[in-house]
């Protein structure tokens, strides 16, 4: 604990909403620090609603969500290509070909799901920043939820289709951006993240990204195969689409769904952007 630090705050404040006295306090500590540090201009106003989610990410523990805010600060500028750019006309490609979707329901733990299918990423039309910009756009939309700031998200990587093409996108210095916004560079608790359909020409390219994971990230790390429907099930009863053994509705109409979502969100998403 830093000197200048006041003792950690009592009990499970993620439970509480941010109105809340002693939520309110932490966000007005955490802006002060923002607001003496002044070595760069922050990406997005240090409103409560936005330091709220570094709180929330890192359980309240204060030097934690310093940290952690500092350093969504600096990626964000020192990674243009992936976040000047939030618009939705930037992604519209991969939007419209089906490559992600997002669940209408949380999983028993209250975590967001999200699902990307890497056979509708075209790599001889979209790079590995245009398929990072869409995690990041989706990220930045449910970031705003609270349900979400306090259960996090988990993902689900369906590989089938994965190709060489694929991984040559892949080099050492997207794999450590990838890796930093996976562990402490993002506002989002990563609770879990699905591989199914894994070819065994995948492992090298997680064997890339993997040092730079933390242990904790490593642990939530699981691999299904193309066996997967019962083990995957266990993870995510009934919500899943029907593709997936679900109940819910077909991936088609999911993709469409949250893809009518971010277009609808072009006014939000422009705003955070870092371009005119």
């Amino acid at each position: 604990m830093s000197p200048e630090e006041p003792p950690p705050l009592p009990g499970n404040l993620n439970e509480l909403p941010d109105e809340a006295p002693v939520v309110k306090a932490a966000v007005a500590e955490l802006r002060r620090r923002a607001e003496e540090e002044r070595v760069q201009p922050w990406p997005l106003p240090l409103s409560d609603a936005f330091l709220v989610r570094f709180l929330r990410a890192r359980d309240f523990q204060r030097d934690q969500a310093w940290k952690l805010l500092k350093n969504y600060s600096i990626w964000r500028a020192e990674c243009p290509e992936l976040s000047a750019d939030l618009r939705p006309s930037s992604i519209l490609g991969l939007l419209n070909a089906g490559y992600h979707a997002v669940l209408g329901e949380r999983d028993p733990t209250g975590s967001k799901v999200i699902i990307y299918r890497i056979a509708q990423w075209d790599p001889k039309t979209f790079t590995a920043f245009d398929v990072f910009r869409v995690s990041l756009i989706t990220s930045e939309l449910i970031v705003r939820e609270i349900e979400t700031q306090r259960n996090g998200v988990k993902v689900i990587f369906d590989l089938q289709g994965w190709r060489f093409a694929h991984a040559f996108q892949i080099s050492p210095g997207v794999a450590k951006r990838i890796a930093a916004v996976l562990t402490d560079s993002f506002p989002l608790k990563v609770r879990g993240i699905h591989l199914i359909n894994e070819p065994l020409f995948f492992h090298p390219v997680f064997a890339l990204i993997k040092p730079f994971l933390s242990e904790k990230i490593k642990e939530r790390v699981h691999m299904h195969g193309s066996n997967y429907l019962q083990t995957l099930q266990q993870h995510f009863p009934r919500i899943l689409p029907t593709e997936y053994g679900g109940e819910a509705v077909s991936m088609e109409q999911l993709s469409q769904e949250w893809t009518d979502f971010i277009t609808e969100s072009a006014s939000y998403l422009q705003s955070i952007s870092q371009c005119p």
